[in-house]
């Protein structure tokens, strides 16, 4: 999704949020990321400036502060690596085996058999759920992913796309700058 992103060519619109579609999304976010009910105030301030970034490809980046701390495409907001690497608790996750790694972090798709095989460990989670992406020995997340099948289908059938890969570390939207 990020792979070719750049700010200037990418960027179509940044708009001011309204109150009233702020407390929406709060409600939104916290609703479906239990996680971040701890963390509320400092993840998402009451008294700073949300800017909405419209994008080709009918992304939408939402920057706290200025920094970006929420994405979407056609969806639900998902948290930043940048937002994950501060607040680790706010994502369920699933670990790959260190071959992965490099794949990952061009891009590509998580495969089953990356998430079976010895080194990697399967958390139990739910088609179409937002997860973060750990490495075998590796300390931070390196991508967040939408769930394409459940966990229980990924042991039964370990062959094909698990995991789609929509933000990893050194993309578009990681390089991505303040919003002004």
């Amino acid at each position: 999704m990020f792979k070719k992103f750049t700010e200037k060519e990418n960027v179509s619109g940044v708009t001011q949020v309204k109150s009233s579609v702020i407390r929406n999304i709060r409600t939104e976010l916290i609703e479906k990321y239990p996680g971040i009910e701890e963390f509320q105030d400092q993840i998402l301030p009451k008294k700073e400036s949300y800017r909405l970034v419209k994008c080709h490809d009918k992304i939408e980046i939402l920057a706290i502060g200025g920094e970006p701390a929420f994405f979407k495409q056609r969806g639900p907001f998902m948290p930043t690596l940048r937002l994950l690497h501060k607040y680790p608790t706010i994502l369920p996750w699933q670990r790959v085996d260190k071959g992965a790694i490099r794949f990952v972090l061009s891009g590509a798709n998580i495969m089953c058999p990356g998430l079976t095989s010895p080194g990697a460990e399967l958390i139990p989670a739910e088609k179409d759920t937002i997860v973060a992406i750990m490495a075998e020995g590796k300390q931070h997340a390196l991508s967040i992913g939408l769930m394409k099948m459940s966990t229980d289908d990924i042991r039964s059938v370990n062959k094909g796309v698990g995991v789609d890969n929509m933000h990893y570390l050194n993309d578009g939207l990681w390089h991505m700058k303040q919003v002004k």
